[in-house]
């Protein structure tokens, strides 16, 4: 393991009203002024500038003067079932409620706008359907559609094929013509510009005046936003690191959906300090867990419950959902490590690209499975289970530098019968191969794989800040970084690195190594998660190194600093 420094954009100070801490760390990411951390709904880029946005929004109102039945379609992760509920609570704001959601579950239709759920949305009497999260590569379901007389409205923010599907109109920031300057919403960053469209249209036309209402803000969804935007892992340019601001702003002050609050309460955590990693591993897998294991509506259901009561006991059920999937991810990786371990490879041995299956993998969790992987082994892997007729369905997940939604766009087109479908981004993927398929496949996928990486350093690095003074590592400090910024995918979350006397060391939880550390002779508590318990503990560690954040640990009304360890070494 290599630890790099990230380095500063520029050596001027951004501005002097900063604390030194942030401008450092802004400037590490590549920040060249402070207009581009001033977070407030100004800074936002204009739902006009969304290419077709304001098409979209005149076939919804369309639809609403029609009084035509909505459905909406959603993906079944949590980036889809924040988008589901955010259109939903739209409409509900806009006194229309002709407008019912289908979620595809996983087990039964796959992913997306298939035909079958497309003919389970026309029985129900639809007539526009609008897709969240999915759609710009299901041209089958979109044409099933079309056959049948339907209205068809794409709202997708992953990255287009070579052929569009033939919906009426198509909202996506990746399209082709689209300028927005914000190519990495999320799907529900696409559904809430979008809604902003629609509610400028229906105010045109005087939808809100003879309902003797007020148009709406919108602004009181932002919380769905930024907890969608959070989970699906896009990258935090400054468009979505204010969604994300301004949403953990209504989540702290209290004005929050039932439903979030009622999660956060589940889980443990004091709603006024929820940070941006909470809405990624708190909120974020609880949602995540309807998806995998049984149904997103669930989730959904959670998100628009109207009452605290009601909430509570849906957030109760995803907790329990939770906890199962941890347990089905805990067995799928004691397997997946078995495997790799009984091909004895060496570092350089490794398989450039690494692919799993196991007729007992569960569905639902081979993305998590994926990215343990990935993160163990520093190489593109996909984790493979078993579906029906003969198909596997696989995630991928890669790294740095790989780009596998192209790897596979690559291989599809070197050998088309070897994919049935597939689609993602550059980071993550997902796809469906015939299982008599996969070893060709395998070997297709590391041949790719091998020369995507020719040029990439085979061992992992891990970045940091540099050190930290030791007179910062408080209580003061860490409150400023998890309060004050959104950090994110490819916006980091701080961690620094330095050299700390080992005090004690211990196990807890099986395989997490609980320490207390020195520096100048100020000790603190660190903790290191899933650690490998050959190597520790280390008796005869006097130093060790150590790449960390700073977090926050209150235990029985004691609050302090404490250390998460990244990474360590013995000095």
């Amino acid at each position: 393991m290599r630890i790099e420094y990230r380095k500063p954009s520029q050596e001027q100070i951004l501005d002097p009203s900063l604390p030194s801490i942030l401008d450092r760390l802004y400037r590490n990411r590549g920040i060249q002024s402070f207009d581009e951390v001033t977070l407030t709904t100004q800074g936002l880029a204009h739902f006009r500038e969304l290419y077709n946005s304001q098409k979209a929004a005149e076939l919804i109102a369309s639809a609403m003067r029609a009084q035509e039945q909505i459905c909406i379609i959603g993906d079944f992760d949590a980036d889809g079932a924040t988008s589901t509920a955010l259109c939903k609570l739209a409409f509900k704001l806009f006194d229309y409620d002709k407008v019912d959601y289908l979620v595809p579950n996983r087990f039964d239709f796959g992913y997306g706008l298939s035909p079958e759920i497309v003919q389970l949305a026309y029985q129900n009497g639809a007539k526009l359907i609008i897709t969240v999260d999915n759609g710009i590569a299901c041209l089958p379901g979109v044409a099933l559609a079309k056959e049948l007389g339907l209205k068809v409205l794409i709202t997708d923010h992953h990255l287009p094929g070579d052929a569009l599907p033939n919906a009426d109109v198509i909202v996506n920031p990746n399209q082709p013509d689209c300028d927005f300057p914000s190519k990495n919403l999320a799907g529900v960053g696409v559904a809430f510009y979008v809604m902003l469209a629609l509610r400028s249209v229906l105010d045109q036309s005087k939808w809100f005046t003879e309902r003797q209402m007020t148009p709406p803000n919108l602004a009181s969804l932002l919380d769905i936003v930024a907890v969608g935007t959070v989970a699906d892992v896009v990258p935090l340019d400054k468009n979505n690191r204010i969604l994300i601001h301004q949403g953990l702003q209504r989540i702290r002050s209290g004005k929050t959906r039932p439903g979030i609050k009622a999660i956060i309460e589940v889980a443990g955590r004091e709603l006024d300090k929820i940070s941006a990693s909470d809405l990624g591993f708190v909120i974020g897998p609880r949602l995540n867990a309807a998806g995998r294991l049984d149904d997103m509506a669930t989730g959904i259901e959670t998100l628009i419950a109207p009452d605290i009561h009601q909430a509570r006991l849906y957030a109760s059920n995803l907790d329990s959902l939770n906890q199962t999937r941890k347990e089905i991810e805990s067995s799928m990786q004691e397997q997946a490590k078995t495997v790799l371990d009984k091909l004895s490879l060496n570092e350089e041995d490794i398989p450039s690209g690494l692919v799993l299956y196991n007729e007992e993998f569960h569905q639902g969790v081979i993305g998590i499975v994926a990215g343990r992987i990935k993160e163990r082994y520093n190489r593109p892997t996909i984790v493979f289970a078993q579906d029906e007729g003969g198909l596997i369905k696989g995630s991928a997940r890669s790294i740095k530098g790989v780009h596998v939604r192209d790897l596979l766009d690559l291989i599809h087109k070197q050998s088309p019968d070897l994919i049935a479908k597939f689609g993602g981004h550059a980071m993550a993927a997902g796809l469906t191969i015939k299982e008599v398929h996969l070893s060709d496949f395998k070997q297709a996928f590391e041949a790719h794989a091998h020369q995507a990486m020719e040029n990439l350093p085979k061992d992992a690095s891990i970045f940091c800040d540099g050190p930290l003074d030791v007179k910062q590592i408080n209580l003061d400090t860490a409150h400023l970084l998890k309060i004050k910024v959104p950090w994110g995918q490819q916006f980091e979350e701080p961690c620094f690195e330095g050299v700390f006397h080992l005090i004690t060391q211990k196990i807890v939880g099986q395989k997490h190594l609980k320490m207390v550390v020195s520096a100048q002779g100020t000790e603190f508590d660190a903790i290191a998660f899933n650690i490998d318990t050959k190597i520790w503990p280390n008796t005869e560690a006097q130093k060790v190194r150590l790449v960390y954040k700073l977090d926050i640990n209150s235990f029985r009304g004691n609050v302090s600093v404490q250390l998460l360890v990244d990474y360590l070494e013995a000095v």
